[in-house]
């Protein structure tokens, strides 16, 4: 049986609002389609071989955390660099997603340096920004809704307008309040806000990371092989509601 396993990166610090389903969600969505999948996890000091996992994922965490992880990264930031532009599935939440920048300037005045894989930044802002969210994606000439929860003191502005947002924001905040977009997508990495967790709400990001894998190991994913009945209806349950809201 072919088998996955998935690096969880840092879950002692990095794990705020229930990150730690986005692991479930694929874990369970490998095992329907017949696969085995098992999560490894990676902490401070820990040796890293990208040889011996198929997807990394970390969630968010405190500027304190956030802090610690960086000084670790320092010498994996190179290799994880190259793995990304290669085409490496990644998935980064919130706190995470806010160190492929150049930095983050808390609230406090503190400046945090972040990994420079991208020209954008983020800063405290006057409050938080907190509360559902519907983003519209578009993947593989493919659009649709992605709905999740945020809440994040950050205010995420990029100075490279090449950069790609993962979407554009319907109902929520999203990177700033102001412009409408919301994380990035690169490759196959996808740094984002939302929290909920992501992926159980959303099967067809999940999938995303799924078919990446399997490409990865030269397998094709039956997308008819899971049909998504309840999934489907949860989220149109919790999206109607949150667009009957007024801003």
């Amino acid at each position: 049986m072919t088998s996955f396993i998935i690096a969880h990166l840092y879950p002692n610090l990095m794990n705020l609002y229930g990150d730690r389903g986005n692991l479930i969600c694929l874990q369970k969505r490998l095992e329907w389609l017949g696969y085995d999948c098992r999560v490894k996890s990676l902490d401070i000091g820990d040796e890293w071989n990208f040889a011996d996992v198929d997807m990394i994922f970390m969630g968010g965490g405190s500027d304190r955390e956030q802090s610690l992880v960086y000084d670790d990264l320092q010498c994996k930031k190179e290799e994880l660099w190259r793995e990304i532009k290669n085409g490496f599935p990644v998935l980064f939440i919130c706190g995470s997603y806010q160190l492929l920048g150049s930095y983050y300037l808390t609230g406090q005045g503190f400046k945090m340096e972040g990994l420079n894989y991208f020209d954008f930044f983020s800063e405290g802002g006057p409050k938080r920004l907190i509360g559902n969210i519907v983003v519209e994606v578009k993947n593989n000439n493919e659009t649709y809704q992605v709905i999740g929860f945020e809440n994040h003191g950050g205010y995420t502005y990029f100075n490279d307008t090449t950069l790609r947002p993962w979407g554009k924001v319907i109902k929520g905040h999203g990177n700033n309040g102001k412009d409408h977009t919301e994380g990035i997508i690169f490759n196959n990495l996808i740094g984002t806000y939302l929290h909920g967790p992501l992926l159980p709400k959303n099967p067809a990001v999940a999938d995303f990371f799924i078919r990446v894998m399997m490409a990865r190991k030269g397998i094709n994913i039956d997308s008819g092989c899971l049909t998504d009945k309840i999934e489907n209806y949860a989220r149109q349950q919790v999206l109607a509601k949150v667009m009957k809201i007024k801003s």
